[in-house]
C-alpha cells in the first residue's frame, strides 16, 4: 500500500484547474474566540455575562478596516441580530463583547469591511505630512463622501450634505478641514457597506442561568442533621438547619444520595469491611427493598418531606442540589429486574466496583455498553426526569468520567432540549483530557485540581489555565474539601489552613464549595498519608456542634457577603495575578469589564507564620494610573491604606486574618 500510494502521488494531475472565486473578499477573518472545537460545539455563557470576543482581522495593502460582532438568541425562534463594533488591538486582533439575556441556544458572528473613507483620510494626511500636494486626491474624498451619504441616517445626512456643499465652494484648506474631521470619519466608518463585507460563519453558544456560572455551595449529609449519633436525622431536620446555612451566605445546598441504602456488603465505621448493627452504610450504595434511585430512604422521610425541604430552601433564596450517582448496591431492584445491565465475572457473578486500595464491594457499577444499553440509558435519564418533576434544577454528577462519553452527550443534548434550566456539576477528578471533554460536552461546572494546588506557583499556573485556556467550556467549581478529600494541607495546617483555603476558593473562583465540618476545621485523617476522614460521615452519623467558639462561620459569612456585593467575584474571565517578593504571599485581582468593580486579594499561604513583603501591581489592570495615589480598603477588617504607584508594602498574620480583600479606589 505504501508504494502504491507513492506511485499515485507521482502521477500528473489531469483534473481541470480550480474555478475562479465568485467574488473577491480582500478582508480576512480568522482565529475567532470563543470557539470550541473550531465551532463544532457551543461555547458557554451565562445569562447577563459579558463574554469577550476576539478575532484576527486583516487584508492586503494598507486599507483601514472596520469590524463588528453580531449576536442573537435562537430559542424557539431566532431573535433579531444585535450588533456592536469591535476595537482594534495589537497584531491585527480586534476585541468586543456580547451578552445574552435568555437561556438556551445562541450564536454570534463577526463581520469586517474596508473603511475606504478612513483609508483615504490616512493617505491624504500622510501626503500633507511629507509636503506632497493633496490636491490631486481631494476629488476622490468628495466622491467617497457622496457615495456614502445615501447610507447615513437622515438627520446626519442632511446636516453633512449642507455643510459639504458650503465647504466644497471654499478653498483647499477648508475642504481638507471638513473632509478630514475626526467626527466625519468616525460616522462614515461605522456605515456597513451594502457589499464587500467579510462574514464569519455563525459560532454557537449555549447560555445557562447565572447559577451555572456563580454560586457558593455547601455540602451536608441529611442523616446527620438532628442526629444523636445513633439515629438518623431527617429531611425535616435538614430543612430546620437551612436558615443557619443561609445566614452564612450559601446559595446551593448539595445533598449526597438520599435513596435507600443496601444491606449486602454494607461498610462499617471508617470503611470497615463488616458493618455493625447500627451502622447506616454508605449513601452511594444505592438501593434496597425500599426502592432505588427514585425512592427516598425511609429513615429520612417521604417525598412530601423532600418537597418541604425544597420549599424551605427557595424561601431562603437557596437551591437544593441532588447527587446523580449511577451505581447500585447489590440490593437495588435493578439487580433483580435487569441483571444484564451489570458487568459479570466469568463465573456469572456481578463484578463490584474496584478502586484499590479503596474497597467498594457494596456497590455494583452499571455496564453502559451492555447489550441492553438503550433501555439502561433511558432508565438513567428517567431518574433525572423524576427529580426534576419534584423541583430539582441542580445535580452533582458522581464520577462521570467512569461512564461513556456518548452517554453524556446524549443526556446533555436531551436536557438542553427539554430542561435548559438544569445545571450539572461534574465530579471528575481524573485525567485532564477527560475533564476537558466533559466540559466540552456541556457539563455546566466541574470539580478541579484546586484542592491539591498549594504553592503560589502551582495556584498561579493552574488558575491561569482555567481562566484563559479552558474558560469558554470548562467552568471550575473550587471545592476546598469533600467527604473523600481531606488534603495533607488541611490535616497539618490547623485552622489557619482552613481560613486561607476558604479565602482562595471563594475569591479565585466564581463558584466554590465546602463540605460540612470545614467551618469547624475538622482535619483528623483516618491514617497518615491518607485523605479519608477519621470517623468519616460516609459511613456513620456525624452530629456537630456548630456553635463552637472556634467556628469559622463568621469569616465564611463575611466572605460570602462580599461575594454577593461585588460582581467581579462572581465571574471568572477577568482574573489577573500580580507579583510579590515573598513566595508565601499570593496576590491577584478580579475586575468587571468596565473596571467599575475592582478587588485586589493578598493571601498568606503560610498557616502558621506572619509574612511581610512588597507587592508589585499591574495598575492598568486595576484602572489606576502608573504613579497615582489611591486608597484601598480591606473589606474583611475595614482597615484603609493609602498607596501610591505599583510597589506597596503588606503584612499578614494568619492568627488574625489570612489575607486582604482590598477594594481599590474605595
Amino acid at each position: 500500500m505504501f508504494w502504491q500510494a507513492k506511485a499515485v502521488q507521482r502521477m500528473p494531475s489531469r483534473s481541470a484547474p480550480p474555478p475562479l472565486p465568485s467574488s473577491i473578499r480582500r478582508v480576512q477573518i480568522a482565529e475567532i474566540t470563543p470557539a470550541v472545537d473550531c465551532g463544532r460545539r457551543p461555547a458557554k455563557a451565562a445569562q447577563g455575562e459579558t463574554v469577550p470576543i476576539k478575532a484576527r482581522i486583516f487584508c492586503d495593502g494598507r486599507s483601514r478596516l472596520r469590524a463588528r460582532v453580531l449576536w442573537r438568541g435562537l430559542g424557539s425562534s431566532p431573535e433579531a441580530w444585535r450588533a456592536s463594533f469591535l476595537i482594534p488591538g495589537y497584531d491585527d486582533f480586534w476585541y468586543g463583547e456580547v451578552s445574552f439575556p435568555k437561556i438556551g441556544p445562541a450564536e454570534y458572528r463577526v463581520e469586517a469591511w474596508e473603511d475606504h473613507f478612513g483609508t483615504w483620510r490616512a493617505d491624504i494626511l500622510r501626503r500633507i505630512e511629507v509636503g506632497a500636494d493633496p490636491g490631486p486626491e481631494l476629488e476622490a474624498g468628495w466622491d467617497l463622501l457622496e457615495r456614502s451619504l445615501r447610507r447615513i441616517p437622515p438627520p446626519h445626512r442632511f446636516r453633512i450634505a449642507e455643510q459639504g456643499r458650503a465647504s466644497r465652494r471654499a478653498d483647499q484648506d477648508q475642504q481638507l478641514g471638513f473632509l478630514t474631521a475626526e467626527r466625519l470619519v468616525e460616522l462614515l466608518g461605522e456605515i456597513v457597506p451594502a457589499r464587500a463585507v467579510a462574514q464569519s460563519q455563525p459560532l454557537p453558544m449555549w447560555v445557562e442561568r447565572t447559577r451555572a456560572m456563580a454560586g457558593a455551595w455547601y455540602e451536608l449529609f441529611p442523616r446527620s442533621q438532628g442526629s444523636d449519633g445513633t439515629h438518623s436525622g431527617t429531611l425535616r431536620s435538614t430543612a430546620a438547619a437551612l436558615p443557619d446555612i443561609a445566614a452564612m451566605g450559601f446559595d446551593i445546598v448539595y445533598l449526597p444520595p438520599i435513596h435507600p441504602i443496601g444491606e449486602t456488603n454494607r461498610r462499617g465505621a471508617n470503611n470497615a469491611a463488616v458493618a455493625g448493627p447500627g451502622d447506616p452504610g454508605s449513601p452511594w450504595a444505592i438501593g434496597s427493598q425500599a426502592g432505588g434511585h427514585t425512592a427516598i430512604h425511609p429513615e429520612l422521610g417521604t417525598l412530601d418531606d423532600f418537597r418541604h425541604l425544597l420549599a424551605t430552601a427557595e424561601a431562603l433564596g437557596m437551591e437544593i442540589a441532588l447527587d446523580y450517582a449511577l451505581q447500585c448496591s447489590p440490593d437495588h431492584p435493578w439487580v433483580r429486574e435487569h441483571p444484564d445491565w451489570f458487568a459479570h465475572r466469568p463465573d456469572g457473578t456481578i463484578r463490584p466496583a474496584e478502586n484499590p486500595p479503596k474497597r467498594y464491594d457494596d456497590i455494583y457499577p452499571l455496564d453502559f455498553s451492555c447489550r441492553s444499553w438503550r433501555s439502561l440509558w433511558e432508565a438513567c435519564y428517567q431518574i433525572l426526569e423524576h427529580w426534576i418533576a419534584q423541583g430539582v434544577r441542580i445535580f452533582r454528577v458522581d464520577n462521570p468520567h467512569t461512564k461513556p462519553v456518548p452517554f453524556w452527550a446524549w443526556v446533555i443534548a436531551r436536557l438542553r432540549q427539554e430542561h435548559p434550566e438544569v445545571v450539572l456539576l461534574a465530579e471528575a477528578f481524573t485525567r485532564p483530557a477527560m475533564m476537558r471533554e466533559l466540559g466540552r460536552l456541556g457539563f455546566s461546572q466541574s470539580y478541579t485540581y484546586f484542592t491539591w494546588r498549594t504553592t503560589k506557583d502551582e495556584l498561579t499556573a493552574y488558575l491561569t489555565e482555567l481562566s484563559t485556556e479552558t474558560v469558554d467550556y470548562l467552568r471550575p467549581n473550587l471545592f476546598a474539601n469533600t467527604p473523600d478529600i481531606l488534603t495533607e494541607e488541611l490535616q497539618r495546617g490547623g485552622p489557619g489552613a482552613f481560613r486561607y483555603r476558604l479565602l482562595l476558593a471563594a475569591t479565585l473562583g466564581a463558584s466554590y464549595g465546602i463540605y460540612s465540618g470545614f467551618e469547624l476545621a475538622e482535619g483528623d485523617a483516618v491514617h497518615d498519608g491518607r485523605e479519608e476522614y477519621l470517623d468519616s460521615e460516609k459511613y456513620q452519623f456525624r452530629p456537630r456542634d456548630f456553635t463552637a467558639a472556634h467556628s469559622l462561620r463568621p469569616l465564611i459569612a463575611r466572605v460570602n457577603e462580599i461575594r454577593r456585593q461585588h460582581p467581579c467575584l462572581r465571574q471568572f474571565r477577568r482574573l489577573d495575578f500580580h507579583w510579590s517578593d515573598d513566595p508565601a504571599i499570593m496576590c491577584y485581582s478580579k475586575t468587571t469589564p468596565g473596571l467599575d468593580d475592582a478587588l485586589l486579594m493578598v493571601v498568606n499561604l503560610d498557616p502558621w507564620q506572619a509574612h511581610a513583603t512588597t507587592v508589585h501591581l499591574d495598575l492598568a489592570k486595576l484602572g489606576v494610573g502608573s504613579d497615582e495615589r489611591f486608597s484601598v480598603r480591606d473589606l474583611l477588617t475595614g482597615e484603609e491604606f493609602s498607596w501610591q504607584g505599583p510597589h506597596n508594602y503588606v503584612s499578614l498574620d494568619p492568627r488574625r486574618y489570612p489575607g486582604h480583600i482590598l477594594q481599590v479606589g474605595s
